[in-house]
Parts: C-alpha cells; sequence; structure tokens
C-alpha cells in the first residue's frame, strides 16, 4: 500500500482532539480487559489491522487469554467464555459500530442498563465512538501494523 497522509504531523490539532477522547477514556470506570474487548470487537468488524494487531496485543499484557481473543468474533456461540456484562458490551459494541442495520437497539440497551448506569452507558458509547474514529483514521490512511 502507498503512504498516505499523517494525520499526526500534517493536522495536529485533530489529532489532538483524538487523543483527548483517549486520555478521557483512561479516566472511565471501565476495566482495561473490557476496554480491549471493545476496541478489538470493533476493529474485528471494521477490518483494521492496524488496531488489531496493537489491541490484541495490549489484551494479552492485561491478561486476556489467547482462547478468547481467537473466539471473540464468535463470541455468541462461544458464551461460556463471556460474562454477561462482557456480552452486553460485545453486543453495544457490535450495534454501535454496525449503526446503520439498527443502531443499538432497544434490547440491548435495556439490558445494558441492568449491568450499567447512565454514566457507565455513556462511558461505554464513547469507548465504542473512539475506536470507530480510530480505525477509520488507521485505514484510511494506510497505517502500517507494526512488526
Amino acid at each position: 500500500m502507498s503512504a498516505r497522509v499523517n494525520i499526526a504531523k500534517t493536522d495536529a490539532a485533530a489529532y489532538k482532539a483524538m487523543m483527548g477522547l483517549e486520555g478521557y477514556l483512561q479516566t472511565i470506570s471501565l476495566n482495561p480487559l473490557q476496554k480491549e474487548l471493545i476496541k478489538i470487537r470493533a476493529s474485528q468488524i471494521n477490518g483494521c489491522a492496524f488496531c488489531l494487531d496493537m489491541h490484541t496485543k495490549d489484551a494479552v499484557k492485561y491478561g486476556e487469554t489467547p482462547q478468547r481473543i481467537y473466539l471473540l468474533n464468535a463470541w455468541r456461540e462461544a458464551l461460556e467464555l463471556f460474562t454477561e456484562e462482557e456480552q452486553i458490551l460485545l453486543a453495544m459494541t457490535e450495534e454501535i459500530t454496525l449503526i446503520s442495520h439498527k443502531g443499538l437497539t432497544e434490547e440491548t440497551y435495556q439490558k445494558a442498563k441492568t449491568f450499567f448506569d447512565d454514566n457507565q452507558i455513556a462511558q461505554i458509547i464513547m469507548a465504542i465512538v473512539t475506536i470507530n474514529g480510530w480505525n477509520r483514521i488507521a485505514i484510511s490512511t494506510h497505517l502500517p501494523i507494526m512488526k
């Protein structure tokens, strides 16, 4: 692939704004593994190799098991590996990432309310929105996988 614009250098203000979202995500109530599950699942849906490479490595550093990472794309068929709370996070991630299908359904939203308060739901939505933004940046600019 050809090299493309480096947003961090070309439009530092835009990149700084994205990094502001990343900084905000460091303060939310989700634990690091929950955040990585969101990042990996959205990146799988979007086909973002750069983010998949980064976040699967990060998940392992935080203690995630290879088996759960391997099966994340088929989590609905491997429910015994994921807690109910994680299943809600993954369903929210899929529905918000695939916004043109139905968006966040009422069913999933109501299930989320049984595990998370309104502030946490807002945080989850922002985590999903942020990784979707990073996926679009990485794919559009052909960010290379780190070797």
